[in-house]
C-alpha cells in the first residue's frame, strides 16, 4: 500500500508553478494573475506608506511640542485685590520652583513671565509672544539651545533676545540688529499708562521646527521680563520640564500636591489632547479604509483562480483520476493564490519601506513638479512632511495582507478539490 504523500508535497509546489505559467493560448488567466499582483503591491504600499506618515507626523507634532513648550505648567487661580482685580502671579515663584524641581520625575521647574506684544523694525512689526526665562533655565529647552538652524550665541542671552526664525524673517532682522518691543501696558503716569517701548539686541535666533512658535515666540531675560511687563517681585508661572512626557498625568499629581491650594497644573496634553484625538480617530479611519483596499485587491485573486480552476477542468480531472486526493488539488489552486499574495505583498513592503526612507527627496521632487508650495507650514505647523517606519506598523500591513489573500484563495481553491472528475472529463 502505497504511503499517503504529506500536505504541501514537491509534485503539488510544481503543479502549482506550471498554473502560474500560463501559455499564451491561456492569456486571461495570466493578465488577472498580473492584475492581482499589482493590486496587492500598490495597496500594501498605500497602507505603510501611510502609516509610515501617521507616525512621523504625530512624532513630529509632539516631539515639536515637548521641544519648544512646558511639558506641565503651573499657574494660580488668583487673588482678589482691594481694587477688585485678580491677581493671577506667583509672589513666592522661586520656593514654589524648587519644591516643584524635588518631584520624582520632574528635570526642571523654571520661573516664567510672559506677555504680548508688538516687535519692530524700520517699517515691519509683528505681533510676539515674549517669554521671560533665566539664562541657565534656557538652556534646558531642546528647541532653543539645540536648535539645529540657529545662529548666534546663546551665551550672550543675557545682553539680548532670542527670537524665532519666523520672527527674524518678518522683521528683515539678523544676530546683531536691534528691535523695539511696544507694551501697551507702559509706564502709569498722573495721566495713564503709556506704551512702554524698549530697544533690546537679538542674540540668538532659532528654529524650534514649529511654524507658529517661530514665527510669534521671543525670549527675554527673566529680570528684564520682570521690569519690562511691571512684574517686579512676582511671575506669571512655573514652567516644568518632565523626564517621560507621554506620561504625564502620572506626574501632574504630584506637582499639584507640591503647590499651594491656590495653584493649578495644566499639561501639554491637556493643551494638545483634543488635536491628538482627532489625530487618533483620523489614523484608525485611514486605516480602515486602506484595509478595504487591501480587501479588493485580494478579491482579483478570487477572480483569477476562478478563471484559472475553469481553464484546467480537464486537467483537474485528470488529476482526480490518477489518484490525486481533494485535498492536494485544493492545496495546489492554494499555493497559486498564496503566491500571487505573497509577491505581492512583498513587492508592496519593498516600495512602502523605500518611499517611508527617501521622503523627502520624493517629496522635494514633487514640490518641484508642482511648481513649489505643495506644503504651507503655517496650515500645517511643521516644515515638511514627515515619515517614520516602525516595525510595527511594517508587520501590521505584512500580516493583514498575506491574511486577506490566504483567505480568499479557499473558497476557489475548494471549488477545485470539490469538482467531479467524471463531470470534467465528459466531453473530452
Amino acid at each position: 500500500m502505497a504511503a499517503t504523500p504529506p500536505p504541501f508535497a514537491r509534485f503539488e509546489w510544481m503543479i502549482a508553478w506550471r498554473y502560474l505559467r500560463a501559455r499564451r493560448s491561456e492569456g486571461g488567466v495570466s493578465v488577472m494573475t498580473w492584475i492581482s499582483l499589482i493590486g496587492i503591491t500598490l495597496a500594501v504600499f498605500a497602507l505603510i506608506a501611510t502609516l509610515a506618515v501617521r507616525s512621523g507626523f504625530r512624532s513630529e507634532f509632539v516631539g515639536t511640542i515637548l521641544g519648544a513648550n512646558a511639558h506641565v505648567t503651573v499657574y494660580s487661580y488668583g487673588d482678589v485685590t482691594p481694587a477688585g482685580r485678580v491677581d493671577r502671579t506667583l509672589k513666592d515663584y522661586d520656593a514654589l520652583a524648587e519644591r516643584m524641581a524635588t518631584v520624582p520625575g520632574v528635570v526642571r521647574a523654571a520661573p516664567l513671565v510672559k506677555g504680548q506684544v508688538m516687535a519692530a523694525r524700520e517699517q515691519r512689526n509683528a505681533g510676539v509672544e515674549v517669554f521671560g526665562i533665566s539664562a541657565a533655565d534656557i538652556q534646558g529647552i531642546p528647541g532653543v539651545s539645540q536648535s539645529a538652524e540657529a545662529v548666534g550665541d546663546l551665551n550672550r542671552f543675557e545682553e539680548g533676545l532670542a527670537i524665532g526664525s519666523g520672527v527674524a524673517r518678518e522683521l528683515g532682522v539678523r544676530v546683531g540688529d536691534r528691535i523695539k518691543l511696544i507694551s501697551p501696558n507702559g509706564v502709569k503716569t498722573p495721566f495713564g499708562t503709556s506704551p512702554r517701548v524698549n530697544a533690546y539686541e537679538v542674540v540668538y535666533i532659532f528654529t524650534a521646527g514649529r511654524y507658529d512658535i517661530d514665527r510669534t515666540r521671543i525670549y527675554m531675560p527673566f529680570v528684564e521680563a520682570q521690569s519690562y511687563f511691571n512684574r517686579e517681585g512676582v511671575a506669571d508661572q512655573i514652567e516644568i520640564m518632565v523626564e517621560d512626557p507621554e506620561n504625564v498625568d502620572t506626574v501632574a499629581l504630584d506637582l499639584l500636591r507640591a503647590g499651594t491650594g491656590n495653584t493649578g497644573v495644566w499639561t501639554w496634553r491637556d493643551a494638545s489632547g483634543g488635536f491628538l484625538r482627532a489625530l487618533e480617530v483620523e489614523d484608525n479611519v485611514m486605516f480602515i479604509i486602506l484595509s478595504i483596499l487591501v480587501l479588493i485587491a485580494a478579491m482579483n485573486i478570487v477572480s483569477g483562480l476562478i478563471m484559472l480552476v475553469k481553464n484546467k477542468g480537464r486537467d483537474i480531472g485528470i488529476l482526480r483520476t490518477i489518484g490525486l486526493s481533494e485535498g492536494s488539488v485544493m492545496r495546489v489552486f492554494f499555493i497559486c493564490g498564496a503566491f500571487t499574495g505573497i509577491i505581492g505583498t512583498g513587492m508592496g513592503v519593498i516600495l512602502g519601506c523605500l518611499f517611508a526612507l527617501y521622503i523627502d527627496p520624493i517629496f522635494s521632487f514633487v514640490n518641484f513638479a508642482m511648481g513649489g508650495g505643495v506644503w504651507d507650514p503655517s496650515i500645517r505647523g511643521i516644515y515638511a512632511l514627515p515619515a517614520e517606519l516602525h516595525l510595527a506598523d511594517v508587520l501590521k500591513a505584512v500580516g493583514l495582507s498575506l491574511g486577506l489573500s490566504f483567505v480568499v484563495t479557499l473558497f476557489p481553491a475548494r471549488r477545485a478539490a470539490r469538482m467531479n472528475p467524471v463531470e470534467a472529463l465528459r466531453y473530452e
